[in-house]
């Protein structure tokens, strides 16, 4: 990576980390850290989620009762405010996170598809 796109990359960085959605989000991870039941009940689902991702990813079977216990856990989860809260500001980083993937590769999309308009 040549440096001024390394330089943008942590500025990039730094921004993210000053935005006010990225703030919201640290501090639902602090809410959650100090609510012990709510703790549990995040890092239980959180291991569900590791255990059926890890399996995908081995190309193992997920077998149904893997998929109701992730169910129930995420029905426990929406139930915590707290969780919920999280859950939600999570889903709102990654889409911001990925609009900017999005954007950052406009550059070779392009270049893609001039080379395919090209034959």
């Amino acid at each position: 990576m040549s440096l001024s796109l390394q330089a943008l990359a942590r500025q990039l960085e730094q921004a993210i980390r000053d935005s006010e959605p990225f703030r919201e989000l640290k501090q639902a991870y602090e809410d959650i850290r100090r609510d012990e039941a709510a703790y549990r009940m995040f890092a239980n689902f959180r291991d569900i989620q590791l255990r059926l991702h890890e399996k995908q990813m081995r190309g193992a079977a997920i077998l149904p009762d893997e998929i109701e216990q992730a169910q129930k856990a995420m029905a426990l989860v929406q139930q915590n405010a707290k969780l919920a809260r999280l859950m939600a500001l999570e889903q709102q980083m990654s889409m911001t996170l990925a609009e900017v993937q999005h954007i950052a590769m406009k550059p070779l999309e392009e270049l893609h598809r001039s080379m395919m308009e090209g034959d």
